[in-house]
Formats: C-alpha cells, structure tokens, sequence
C-alpha cells in the first residue's frame, strides 16, 4: 500500500485512512472516471473511464483471440421458456432478474401506459448461457464441428438494490466466453486455460496480483459443476472477485439440446465453460492503486499514458510552446514501450489555468505529465511529474534524454504499481489454526483486514458464523502448502487450505 501522510493536504477528502468507501465515492468523481445515472442503480461512465475500459477490451480481446476465440453478438432479450429449462440456473438469478412484459405504450388520460402484453415474457440477460446455448444446438450437428469458441462484448442486467459504481449497478458492462467441446476433459482444460488467462491479463495489464483457486460448491455459477476465480486484495484489505471461469458439464448442454455425433455414430450431448469479467475490473484498479490524491492508472491500460501541456501567457510566446510541443508530441508518438505498445500522448491546449489541468491530470492519473514553459523551450528541456512521486515533484532533463528513456519509465511505473500491490498482498495474508484464532484475528482491536488463511474440509453449505463474522470463503487456492491441520469449520483433518475474507 502506498505511504499515507496524514499531515500533508491531499486532493481527494476523505484520505483512505480516515475514510476507505468514502474515498472510494470520492476518487471516482475527482478523477472524472463515472457517476451515477438518471436512472435508479446504474452509472454513466464518463470518457476517462471509459478509455480504460476500452484498453481493457482491446488488450484481453487480443489475448482472448490468440486462443482460438472469435467474437459474435447475442440478443439482449431471452425467452422466459429458455431461461427455464435450466431450474438451477433460474434459482441463482430469479431474484435479479428485469423482465419485459409488454410491447408498446399507449396514452391512457393523457399518460403512457404499458399495453400489448407479451405471450412470453422477456428477461434482459442476467447472463448468456441459455440464448448462446439455443445457437450451439444449431451450430453443433458432428465432433467436426467441435470445439467451438465464442467471445462476446456486451452489457448485463441484474437488479441491484445497493449500487456503488463500478462494484455493483443494475447495468455493467462485460466480456463473456462461451465454448463447447466433444468431452469433459478437454472442457475443464478449458476453463483453466482461460483463468491463467484472466491471470496473465489482471497481473500483467492491471498490475493486480492475484489468487488463482475454486469456489466452494454452495458459490459456484448456477448450473455450473465447478467454479474458479482470482481474487485480489484491496488496500483495505478486503477482497475483490477480478473474474471467474465455469466448468458447466452437460447441464446446459442436455436443457437446450446441444448434442452431435461422434466418431463411432454415437449421439451425444457436449460439455460447455462460460467464462467472464467486467468494469468492476476499473473498481478494483482504483482499490488497488488509488491513493490520497487520485487515481493511478498503471501504463498499460491508461487511455493516454503521457500529457504535454505548454504554459500558456497570452503572448506570443504561447505560438513558440506550441510549437516546441507539437514537435515533442510527435517524438513520443513513434515511440512503444512494454510488449509493443504505442505510446498515446495527449496534448492539452485546453483555455484553462495551468494548476488547473495539473492537478486534474494528477487525480485522473495519467503516468506522466510534461510542463512545457518558456525556459523549457529555450534550454531544449522538458519538466516532468510521475504519478508514482509526491504531487510537487518535478524532474528537469533534456528533452532529447526524455524521448531515449521515456519507454523505461513507463515500464518502471507499470512495475512499481504491481510490486506495491503485491507487497500489499503478501504482508496481509494471516494464517490461522482454529475457528476461535478466526474470531480473536476479527475481532480484536488491532486486528488488520486481510486474506486468512486456514485448514478447510470440503463443505456443501456455508457455515452460518462465517456469516456472522462478516466473512464469506473467497476460494480454495490452486496451489497449496500441503500442510495438514483441522478444518476450522469441521475438525475434520485435512490438508487442504481455504482464503476467508470480508469482500466487495
């Protein structure tokens, strides 16, 4: 976690130690990211932060393609009867589900009314499984046409009744993986497959490490037979849920008919994964890497990773620092840092005070801000802020220097989100023997918020002082000690190790 100054004024209030979900509210409008909409429960996602998620799209989309994945596009409305046929599936969803019942207004006393209602009623996707499965069923007739690989971008509905932007709203926006494979070990490759996936991207991109693991049978996917997830760890210690990937074995497969023939004549039904994450991906960025001024966008997913702003005096003086930083934005340009990535610069000519577009480009946190006055002009100079330093600080160099290293220094503050996050991650993870070492780790009053880790016997239903704690089980980690202990739930002896957490 970054170092907080209690004593040193800061651009967003309340500071992070005082006030955590307040700050929280707080970065998200200073740095223009979103802001709740209109409409009850969803958001608007301004530019800035849309930018992001647009990098997030193009990066993943990348990284989703380069494993045999292929975009399509869905309908936004299913069929009730379709929803249906998976029981497991509508009792996970049915309380969060927006359901369309008419199909025209009227004017009824000189207001509009819903009429015509609908034979069957229409749900606005809580997820894709049952429509992209109706398609499948279609698609699929041999093991020739196996596996197929399906990617979409699209927005989801589920009502939410306490929304906080980009954790929860009733409208999100997300990327979901759908696939289908002649048999059920080719499928659970699949679905690992892709979480390294999620993995790569989440650590690599966003500078978020996190725990690669399976959720506990009572918080699989509805309908799922096997569920994984990454998590991470915010700088309040809390987790986050970064992705999940599902193995859904033939459930989905057996309600819309999925079947084909194999290579002996043989009827048979397929095995399906679906796989997603979303925008609270820009949630957990800011969680991760936000600090007492702003947010901090790590380089590889920042709309612009660098901003040049000349100093303007309403002289003419303002022609030749254009001029100059035309000339700079041009350099930058034809320039790549990472794993061949353009750099993107913004050049800010906007009719505002100097301070003014600083510190709104400190709180949205762009990488790295050039001031370009008058004495940088002259000298062949350029003045820099990195977002990783104190918002006064400011480094001098030539400017033919700053084009030759500007790339490492990308790297370098890509780098140094992801060691702090990690150092974050590592420091907070406590282990604990027994179910009273959990409630005395909770509940006293140094306690630190963090993962705890501890003994688990697989469990069927959620132990309810779990609830009570105000915890719930985050994952069972993939990769384990393999040191034996009693289940803290149980007793029961086991060598298995589960992550517990208050989570968002």
């Amino acid at each position: 976690m970054n170092k907080i100054n209690k004593n040193v004024s800061t651009a967003i209030s309340p500071k992070r130690a005082e006030n955590f979900p307040e700050w929280y509210q707080t970065l998200v409008k200073e740095a223009d990211l979103a802001e709740m909409a209109h409409v009850r429960g969803c958001m608007v996602i301004k530019p800035w932060g849309y930018g992001i998620w647009e990098q997030i799209q193009n990066h993943l989309g990348q990284m989703i393609k380069s494993v045999g994945y292929e975009n399509a596009y869905f309908p936004l409305f299913v069929p009730l009867k379709y929803i249906q046929k998976e029981a497991d599936h509508v009792k996970g969803f049915a309380k969060e589900m927006a359901v369309v019942t008419h199909h025209r207004l009227e004017q009824q006393e000189g207001k509009l009314v819903p009429a015509g209602e609908l034979n069957e009623p229409l749900v606005i996707r809580p997820a894709s499984e049952t429509i992209i499965g109706e398609s499948f069923a279609d698609w699929i007739r041999s093991y020739r046409d196996l596996p197929v690989r399906i990617n979409q971008w699209c927005n989801i509905v589920r009502w939410e009744m306490r929304p906080r932007i980009f954790l929860r709203t009733a409208e999100f926006l997300w990327q979901e993986g759908h696939s289908a494979h002649a048999t059920s070990e080719e499928a659970c490759e699949e679905v690992m497959r892709m979480l390294e996936v999620y993995r790569e991207f989440v650590e690599n991109w966003l500078a978020i490490p996190v725990i690669q693991g399976t959720k506990p049978p009572y918080d699989r996917f509805p309908g799922g037979l096997e569920t994984y997830a990454i998590e991470a760890m915010m700088q309040d210690g809390k987790a986050l849920q970064a992705g999940t990937t599902h193995y859904l074995g033939q459930n989905f497969a057996k309600a819309a008919n999925i079947s084909f023939t194999d290579a002996k004549g043989k009827q048979q039904f397929v095995y399906t994964t679906s796989w997603g994450l979303s925008t609270r991906l820009i949630g957990a960025m800011i969680m991760t890497h936000g600090d007492d001024n702003g947010m901090r966008v790590p380089p590889k997913v920042a709309p612009y990773q660098v901003a040049v702003i000349p100093i303007q005096h309403g002289n003419e003086q303002d022609v030749i620092s254009f001029k100059y930083a035309k000339t700079l934005c041009d350099q930058l340009n034809s320039l790549y840092f990472g794993e061949r990535q353009p750099i993107a610069i913004k050049f800010d000519d906007r009719l505002l005070r100097f301070v003014d577009k600083k510190w709104q480009w400190i709180k949205r946190g762009i990488p790295i801000q050039v001031e370009l006055g008058p004495r940088d002009v002259k000298g062949e100079m350029v003045t820099l802020r990195f977002r990783t330093d104190d918002p006064q600080e400011k480094h001098v160099m030539p400017r033919k220097q700053f084009i030759q290293t500007a790339s490492k220094m990308l790297e370098d503050i890509q780098k140094k989100y992801y060691e702090e996050a990690k150092a974050n991650l590592e420091n907070r993870i406590y282990n604990v023997s027994s179910f009273s070492e959990l409630e005395e780790h909770l509940t006293s009053q140094d306690s630190r918020l963090g993962f705890v880790r501890a003994p688990w016997f697989p469990n069927e239903k959620e132990d309810e002082r779990l609830k009570s704690l105000g915890i719930t089980l985050r994952c069972i980690p993939i990769v384990q000690r393999g040191i034996k202990g009693k289940c803290i739930l149980t007793g029961k002896t086991t060598s298995t190790e589960a992550i517990f957490a208050k989570a968002y």
